[in-house]
């Protein structure tokens, strides 16, 4: 590891930022790159390279965020996954270690969905106070940056295609599909001292050789190497304190070895994810913020998005051998665009998405047992798969609220995360899995079997972005309406979720939110 700048707990002149992920991580390295002081706070340990095993559950266990959480509401987590509502990583580089790459872009209309939708009863849906206009040259900017294959901005070439993707892709133009993409943030090809893809295939696991996008070997020791960085990793945050006029000015954390410390800032960027980002900003109310800091609104927490999703295998005649290869084979994209004649708003992705034989057991019917599913194992190498990867729409009664007694080891209250869909989420993923059946039968698949949604590894929209402070918790640059000099860094400041996988937009907005941020602490405005 580079030697990094270390700063005083004193040092009311940096920025604090919570959490390393796609947003944090990013946001640190556009600061720092910028000359801007910043102090980066991550919960989860400081994993390598070497730390990485080609081992699904091995890696489960050792990365992913297992704090205690509660599944409530409707959706089926409740029974099959109770404590385990999301699944995302705990450690530096946060869920950028076991995404599986896709990298997609939000359309036009993802960004105005209560004009182009109208008033959706039991829904909360609003307007993005920006356009796709203003954040195209940040997507060119973030998939530069990430070695997006197959994109202009990047020059890479595209991903060679394996198995599972000609499968797919056969199929689904047998059914008349035409928009089958790859857009994989892996190097086809060495690219910004990152080798190419081997296509190991264990790309959800940590890519031991660094082909995938992932901020833990990238945008975090980039900023570590400038000297303006400080990483702290295992440092949980408890608290967000502010002076008596309401503006931040320290971070309350417990370092590794159980330690409080309160670290001063100039400016405080959350980005802990969906979950633990409005949960924070919850647990910092305060005699001036009553509700919750930065909770004027009462929205913090609120419209919480994770995807209408749904998954399926299809067993084939000869065999596939999905899981050679890199993990995303053929995204199909002609059900995105808007069409109200199938029934629903909003649109879907197919994504062919590889998971190995261990993952497969486990998700393909939790605590499955009997012949039907033993038979169905037997032929895994004859598998291709899919996830249904849709919009789901903001509700305001999904939501992150705080336990009223349970606490968890740090002595905060446990969250507990609320979901029930909306119909048109249900009908997205209904749709999904019809078209994928055909699309598997098209190209002779002998059976395909429906599976529960994983646990939700797309979290957003818990802090959303609002023209008016009234209707949410950040304004257009990810700034807090009440709170000046506090901004939201990670995917809870969606105010829509799209179809399209978040990464890219959380990189693509940090970009922005980082000159955004360097400028105005410039002009002395922070």
């Amino acid at each position: 590891m580079t030697d990094q700048a270390k700063f005083s707990l004193n040092d009311d002149s940096v920025v604090v930022i919570v959490g390393s992920g796609a947003g944090g991580g990013t946001l640190a390295n556009e600061l720092a790159q910028r000359g801007v002081k910043c102090v980066v706070l991550e919960a989860g340990k400081h994993y390598t390279q070497a730390d990485f095993e080609n081992d699904e559950w091995a890696m489960f266990n050792k990365i992913s965020w297992l704090d205690k959480r509660i599944s409530a509401g409707g959706w089926h987590h409740t029974q099959t996954y109770p404590n385990l509502p999301a699944w995302i990583v705990k450690g530096v580089g946060g869920s950028t270690v076991h995404w599986s790459g896709v990298a997609l872009r939000f359309q036009e209309h993802d960004f105005h969905t209560r004009t182009t939708y109208g008033a959706i009863e039991g829904a909360n849906v609003l307007d993005w106070p920006i356009t796709l206009a203003e954040l195209e040259p940040y997507y060119d900017l973030a998939e530069k940056k990430m070695g997006v294959s197959g994109s202009k901005a990047s020059g890479l070439p595209p991903m060679p295609p394996n198995n599972h993707y000609k499968v797919i892709e056969a199929g689904a133009k047998k059914v008349g599909y035409k928009h089958i993409v790859r857009p994989a943030a892996s190097n086809s090809e060495p690219y910004d001292g990152r080798p190419g893809c081997q296509q190991i295939g264990f790309c959800m696991q940590g890519c031991k050789i660094g082909a995938k996008w992932s901020t833990l070997y990238t945008e975090v020791p980039r900023a570590q190497a400038t000297g303006n960085v400080e990483l702290r990793p295992e440092s949980m945050v408890l608290q967000i304190q502010h002076d008596k006029e309401g503006r931040a000015n320290g971070v309350l954390y417990v370092d590794g070895k159980g330690r409080r410390q309160l670290q001063k800032a100039r400016v405080v960027c959350v980005a802990g994810n969906s979950i633990e980002s409005p949960r924070l900003l919850l647990n910092s109310a305060s005699s001036l913020f009553t509700n919750g800091l930065a909770n004027s609104s009462g929205q913090v927490g609120k419209n919480y998005m994770n995807h209408a999703t749904a998954a399926a295998v299809s067993i084939h005649k000869k065999p596939v051998y999905m899981y050679r290869g890199f993990d995303i084979a053929a995204v199909v994209a002609d059900e995105v665009p808007l069409d109200t004649k199938r029934g629903f708003v909003g649109g879907y992705y197919l994504e062919g998405l590889a998971i190995h034989l261990p993952y497969t057991a486990a998700f393909m019917k939790p605590g499955g047992w009997g012949r039907d599913f033993a038979s169905a194992m037997e032929a895994y190498d004859h598998m291709s798969c899919v996830w249904v990867c849709g919009e789901d729409l903001a509700r305001e009664q999904n939501s992150i609220t705080l336990h009223p007694s349970e606490k968890d080891q740090y002595g905060l209250p446990v969250p507990i995360v609320t979901k029930t869909y909306h119909a048109n989420d249900d009908k997205i993923t209904a749709h999904g899995l019809v078209q994928w059946r055909k699309l598997s039968e098209a190209v002779g698949a002998t059976r395909v079997i429906d599976m529960p949604a994983y646990p939700a590894s797309h979290n957003m929209g818990t802090n959303r972005m609002s023209a008016k402070a009234a209707d949410g918790v950040v304004n257009k640059w990810g700034q807090a309406h009440d709170v000046k000099n506090l901004f939201i860094s990670d995917g809870s400041q969606f105010t829509s979720s799209a179809a399209a996988n978040p990464t890219l937009t959380i990189v693509a907005l940090a970009i922005r939110q980082a000159e955004y941020i360097a400028g105005a602490m410039q002009r002395r405005e922070l």
